[in-house]
């Protein structure tokens, strides 16, 4: 099904050629005064030079054979050249139709079949996810489901931190309190336990005391360094240590993502690419791309055309222990050979912009990855407080995620309750509903680079540009869609019908600019496009509300079609929140 724009287009270009002008200029555009008419076409200013013709002359020429077109009412030309018109409303009734009818996919076609490999979440193991974590899992969500319904195949793979100092730091601050442990028995032959020496709330405390100690302790750091070379080595040891932080973090961390309504395909880890690390570098070696700087083992990325400084990738610390660089090069060499992808997609701070630069160009440079893949990089910005720095916890800490979950739901939980009809537990279940709506609507709204303020109060508000009031819209809907079924009506039975007056006209209008939303969303990896959408639509549908009676109209055919309008627009709130990552409860 062609896009609403696309079809005005199409008849526009028809009426270009029919008064004998190029049809490449029948371009159209929204138009950016309502007031005086829906959309807009300004080609004859285009043309005026190259015809030698006054541009209000061709611009009535047009508009003439515009008017024998029954898509098209109320056409005008405008001085000095502007070709104003409206849409016939059985033109935009039918389409809309046509949209309802296709339940699934309200009208959007599948326009992409590429094979996408998508990173984004990237927490490290053995650590609570905090609020840095926030963005990269909700924009990468919401940008996953968003290719998907555009009909890309799409695998997603969370790359957890496992590989690192961190490890080290670890399993050195372990071996100073429990050098018992079986774990640090080089002799050891036999089968390491089962149960994990500690639990997600030891192990959390674990970590930062450890770095903390190694600010302060040189020596303590140098075994922390070791450890980590060693881990890496494959020391037997601490790679069942390693095994168990792993299975003990990710049962964590798919629980706080599990609240997020964050998902992925693959549980990776930057240890993963550890079987291909070897043969990389040697790869690198032989084929003189690598080079000794400075004790360490580098590849030069840098250009003539640069106008900063881009440093080398450094593949191998000069004590042979592996970096990040290290991982990220070796984690393409798996997921080149397992899933070829047509493009691979990091979503991922934007301050580590250099960091996949260097990456891209040693991939590009080493061959690892061909230049008919795509690689791309969807930086985004810092969650503030507002007083503009990174948000904190009142003692200055970095924020927990699953406390900023915490805060938002007690928030809620106290105008949810207002509502006496919920029983307690329907009113839990719809207060953690809407909580993350708020969560994840605050953060897409916004366009990925940039950074934003978190505002409790303004976040978990019913009114205005928020989660709630979204949400509050489609429960207001259904509750109207109730209704009308409990007066008898089938609401699958009614179909749209020409728009009554300019609410309803106005809401057909929004509506049927959901395809080319997807579409734009998409093709900008920007969510923030469908949620300023989800917000015109919920403004129009409102306005529609309060200025029309929908069950109480007397006239039964108008009233199927305000259902109707109802019922689509409904229909693609709830897809267009699915893109985003979030639901709607029944009742709120």
């Amino acid at each position: 099904m062609k896009e609403f724009h696309d079809l005005i287009e199409d008849e526009v270009k028809k009426a270009y050629s029919s008064a004998g002008f190029d049809s490449a200029f029948g371009r159209v555009s929204v138009s950016k005064r309502p007031d005086l008419c829906e959309y807009q076409s300004n080609g004859a200013l285009a043309m005026a030079k190259s015809f030698k013709r006054n541009p209000f002359e061709i611009a009535v020429e047009i508009a003439a054979e515009l008017e024998k077109n029954p898509a098209f009412k109320d056409v005008s030309a405008v001085k000095p050249g502007f070709i104003n018109f409206n849409i016939a409303d059985s033109f935009l009734s039918d389409y809309l139709e046509k949209m309802l009818e296709d339940k699934d996919r309200l009208g959007v076609d599948e326009f992409s079949h590429e094979k996408l490999f998508m990173d984004y979440g990237g927490p490290n193991v053995a650590k609570p996810l905090h609020v840095g974590h926030l963005r990269s899992a909700v924009i990468g969500e919401s940008v996953k489901r968003i290719a998907r319904f555009a009909g890309d195949t799409v695998t997603s793979d969370v790359h957890l931190g496992d590989f690192g100092l961190q490890m080290g730091l670890i399993i050195a601050e372990l071996k100073e309190r429990r050098p018992e442990l079986i774990y640090f028995d080089e002799s050891f032959e036999g089968e390491y336990p089962e149960e994990a020496p500690f639990t997600i709330s030891e192990l959390e405390e674990i970590y930062p005391a450890a770095s903390a100690k190694s600010k302060e302790d040189e020596d303590f750091k140098e075994q922390a360094m070791q450890a980590t070379l060693e881990m890496q080595k494959g020391r037997r040891g601490y790679r069942a240590l390693l095994d168990q932080i792993m299975k003990v973090s990710v049962t964590d961390l798919k629980r706080n993502y599990e609240r997020l309504n964050v998902s992925f395909d693959l549980w990776k880890g930057e240890s993963d690419s550890e079987p291909y690390i070897p043969d990389m570098v040697q790869d690198m070696k032989d084929r003189g791309f690598a080079h000794e700087s400075n004790g360490a083992l580098v590849v030069d990325v840098a250009e003539d055309t640069d106008k900063k400084t881009i440093p080398p990738c450094m593949i191998l610390k000069s004590d042979g222990a592996a970096l990040y660089d290290t991982t990220d090069l070796a984690t393409l060499i798996w997921r080149m050979k397992d899933y070829d992808p047509d493009e691979v997609l990091y979503v991922v701070d934007a301050r580590q912009e250099l960091h996949f630069i260097q990456i891209f160009r040693c991939v590009r440079k080493t061959g690892i990855v061909p230049e008919k893949t795509k690689l791309s990089f969807l930086g985004f910005g810092t969650v503030n407080g507002k007083d503009g720095k990174a948000l904190k916890t009142r003692s200055g800490g970095v924020m927990r995620l699953e406390y900023l979950i915490d805060d938002i739901e007690e928030a809620m939980s106290k105008k949810i309750s207002e509502n006496k009809d919920l029983s307690p537990e329907e009113a839990e279940k719809v207060c953690k509903i809407v909580s993350i709506a708020a969560l994840k609507y605050g953060d897409l709204k916004n366009e990925p680079r940039k950074d934003y303020v978190f505002d409790l109060e303004k976040f978990t508000s019913f009114e205005g540009d928020t989660g709630p009031y979204i949400l509050y819209t489609i429960v207001r809907i259904k509750s109207i869609l109730r209704k009308y079924a409990e007066q008898g009506g089938n609401v699958d039975e009614a179909s749209i019908s020409n728009a009554n007056s300019k609410a309803d006209k106005d809401l057909m209008n929004v509506l049927s600019r959901f395809s080319a939303t997807v579409r734009n969303s998409y093709e900008s990896l920007a969510p923030n496009v469908i949620a300023a959408f989800v917000y015109e639509v919920s403004e129009a549908f409102n306005h529609f509300y309060h200025e029309t009676k929908i069950l109480t109209c007397e006239n039964e055919e108008e009233k199927k079609g305000y259902i109707a309008l109802c019922n689509l627009t409904k229909n693609v709130l709830e897809k267009s929140i699915d893109l985003l990552g979030f639901e709607a409860p029944e009742r709120m």
